[in-house]
């Protein structure tokens, strides 16, 4: 099969980011002989201002053929792009890597942890009104059903890394929601892996503590999106973390970090967290098709990257070098 793939440059140094990263897309594609079709299509900020949506009729039309979608950072209407394209393909695995790249400074230099995040309930469903004056309300949902598929998915995860999940909640106060999340968990994970559960509030200092401690972290959709922001910071910076978006019908790949408007034109933006969205992608591209070659080009450019970090000579200015994307993005290729 060849997978089309609707790409999504984004707002602020997206653009330049998928532009500087085609020359080694097409590297992966010609040496592995990927079956890949790219289609270049707009959202967002700049969509929003051209079309009047940030998510225009001709964009979802190629989105609603594709098998993936491969999307830069967008600015203001991430909420209109990002959180609506989630629940339109019922995109319901977030899954952040937080993993140590060398050469970065940070206080842990073996951070290697998966947070999985259930992606479509909890309050950010958007479920919120306001009864009267000066009262504003918003609904907490968990379901059975999303509970146990991205418990599983955690499971698959963990069996396939150090075989330990951690179950974060907060069913000492949340006893009815997250009382529910946590009793899937117990029964799901309990005698398959080794199994522990955290409240939030105590994994989130235990991953300031000691994050070597973690390898997946399974957990609900607030709770995942500020824990992984922490881990990936933790890890070295939240501009070098890569996430993926999951579903059973489309799944889509994005870095972590914004459209940076401050550096966007600069030519000094970093690709690294792009780039690892890509090897994610690919590898996805291997579970659905089960051929080698996806899962050898994900590894080829993920080795790439990590070679580029050892020889530390071409980092841009954010992780402590002083090169330019384009130099970044020479040295990664060359390593391929």
């Amino acid at each position: 099969m060849t997978f089309q793939v609707a790409v999504i440059p984004g707002d602020g140094i997206g653009p330049e980011l998928y532009e500087g990263s085609k020359r080694i897309i097409s590297k992966l594609i010609e040496k592995y002989n990927l079956d890949i079709n790219l289609i270049e299509v707009e959202a967002g900020d700049t969509a929003l201002n051209k079309y009047g949506e940030a998510l225009p009729k001709q964009t979802l039309s190629v989105i609603e053929k594709a098998d993936m979608i491969l999307k830069g950072p967008v600015g203001e209407t991430a909420m209109d792009v990002v959180v609506k394209l989630r629940q339109m393909y019922d995109m319901y695995a977030n899954i952040r890597p937080a993993k140590s790249l060398p050469n970065v400074q940070t206080k842990y230099p073996n951070v290697d942890l998966l947070i999985v995040r259930e992606n479509t309930e909890d309050l950010y469903k958007g479920f919120e009104f306001v009864p009267f004056n000066g009262v504003a309300i918003a609904i907490k949902v968990t379901t059975e059903f999303a509970s146990k598929r991205i418990v599983n998915i955690a499971l698959n995860y963990a069996l396939m890394r150090r075989r330990k999940v951690t179950c974060v909640h907060k069913s000492n106060v949340m006893r009815v929601t997250d009382g529910l999340f946590a009793s899937v968990c117990r029964e799901v994970l309990k005698g398959k892996v080794n199994f522990e559960e955290m409240y939030v509030d105590a994994a989130a200092a235990n991953l300031v503590r000691d994050p070597t401690r973690f390898d997946v972290i399974v957990t609900s959709n607030v709770y995942g999106d500020i824990l992984s922001d922490e881990a990936s910071q933790i890890a070295g910076s939240l501009g070098l973390a890569p996430s993926a978006n999951i579903g059973d019908r489309k799944s889509m790949f994005e870095p972590v970090h914004g459209a940076a408007f401050d550096i966007a034109g600069k030519g000094i933006a970093n690709p690294t967290a792009f780039l690892l969205s890509v090897s994610m992608m690919l590898s996805r591209m291997y579970e659905l098709s089960k051929e080698d070659r996806y899962l050898l080009a994900s590894k080829s450019l993920e080795n790439a990257i990590i070679e580029t970090y050892k020889s530390g000579k071409k980092l841009t200015e954010d992780v402590g070098g002083n090169a330019k994307l384009k130099d970044m993005v020479d040295e990664i290729y060359k390593y391929i």
